[in-house]
């Protein structure tokens, strides 16, 4: 399967439950695993991030993980307990490639129903305005694009998918800004994070699946770091 991300005109890319992506990994790991209070490393909400933006369904997601604990389980020599998602990495992919010929649920008209205009609204002017704090002109530009889609958001509701793809676009710009900015000892300690996070996984993926996931995991942190907004609708609810 390839880890492009998905054509935006094809109906059949969107996860199932868009939403809720997150949320149902997160529990549904949480139950496989036997420990309702695990929390996800930030290696974790990375990879989920990662499966989302390839247009993996959430239903191959899940009976990846279902898959990779019955196989730890079935192992008379267990190895130490399954402490991230990583584990599930390989399952996860060849469960998706076998959901390919049969599609994934399309979920624009439950998206469309979760977000009024206000609400997105206000979403987007919070984003703005945490960004206008900065004292950055890049950090300004997007601002005012965030402004300008507040301020259409009655029409925008009627199309999330698309609003999306214009709130990537922009994340994408703002998290080069904030890497050329960022002191190099940040830098090399959020690789130093990565690589002791993904260590024990690496022979578990592919290059590609690394590739990736280390970019993601990078870009989450580097934005914490920074104290910048998410921009997806996502982080809304």
């Amino acid at each position: 399967m390839s880890t492009d991300a998905p054509d935006s005109h094809d109906d059949s890319t969107w996860p199932s439950n868009y939403f809720n992506y997150f949320t149902e990994i997160e529990e549904h790991f949480q139950r496989a695993r036997g420990t309702s209070l695990f929390l996800l490393s930030p290696l974790d909400w990375a990879l989920i991030e990662n499966w989302k933006n390839s247009g993996l369904p959430l239903e191959a997601v899940l009976r990846g993980i279902d898959e990779a604990f019955e196989k730890w389980r079935s192992r008379k020599t267990k190895m130490r307990r399954v402490n991230s998602l990583a584990y599930c990495a390989q399952a996860v992919v060849e469960s998706a490639q076998r959901l390919s010929g049969a599609g994934a649920i399309r979920a624009r008209q439950a998206a469309e129903a979760a977000f009024q205009p206000n609400e997105v609204q206000e979403f987007l002017t919070g984003a703005a305005t945490v960004l206008l704090s900065k004292q950055n002109e890049i950090y300004r530009s997007i601002a005012a694009t965030l402004q300008s889609l507040a301020a259409e958001a009655q029409a925008k509701v009627t199309d999330l998918e698309d609003l999306e793809r214009q709130l990537t676009s922009l994340e994408e710009k703002m998290i080069a800004a904030a890497r050329s900015i960022a002191p190099d000892e940040l830098l090399v300690q959020l690789r130093r994070d990565l690589d002791s996070e993904l260590a024990p996984y690496r022979g578990k993926m592919t290059a590609d699946q690394i590739s990736m996931l280390e970019r993601r995991y990078l870009d989450t942190r580097l934005l914490e770091k920074a104290g910048l907004p998410r921009l997806s609708l996502f982080y809304l609810h």
